[in-house]
């Protein structure tokens, strides 16, 4: 698996939790987040992570800002993109195994690290269930393909 990680000025926290929990499970991934505590604007940060994962370069995206709700409007106004707000484990678990979501979106002002590393551990553990929500997903698609 290879994860793209971003976030604007408001996500460094838990953005630096999440590349650990990556790097103690040994998953590959680059961060394409702001390096500064300075306001930055998230679509700049979000909309060319989404597309990479939209491209196929990367499996799932980890987009992290103050509440999350920016990250998730853009990432998914990218064609391919299935981003969910998620701020506990139960909702990380059922957006992958319903919903086949490829990018999570957290806010900082939120979560704190310690559940931020739970919900981003789940999210990237749980498989998609497919059967009735791969049909569910497929109307989805459709209207997307207009």
């Amino acid at each position: 698996m290879k994860v793209i990680v971003t976030g604007d000025h408001a996500g460094m926290t838990i953005r630096n939790a999440v590349k650990e929990l990556l790097e103690e499970k040994g998953i590959e991934y680059e961060d394409a987040g702001c390096s500064c505590e300075t306001s930055v604007d998230y679509p700049d940060y979000a909309l060319p992570a989404a597309e990479r994962v939209a491209s196929g370069e990367f499996d799932r995206g980890i987009f992290i800002c103050g509440t999350g709700i920016g990250m998730s409007i853009a990432a998914n106004k990218v064609k391919g993109i299935r981003c969910a707000l998620t701020h506990d484990t139960f909702s990380a678990k059922m957006t992958r195994k319903h919903n086949d979501a490829n990018v999570l979106a957290m806010g900082e002002r939120v979560v704190g690290p310690g559940l931020a590393r739970e919900v981003a551990e789940v999210f990237l553990e749980t498989d998609f269930d497919g059967g009735r929500h791969a049909n569910r997903l497929g109307k989805v698609d459709e209207y997307e393909n207009k």
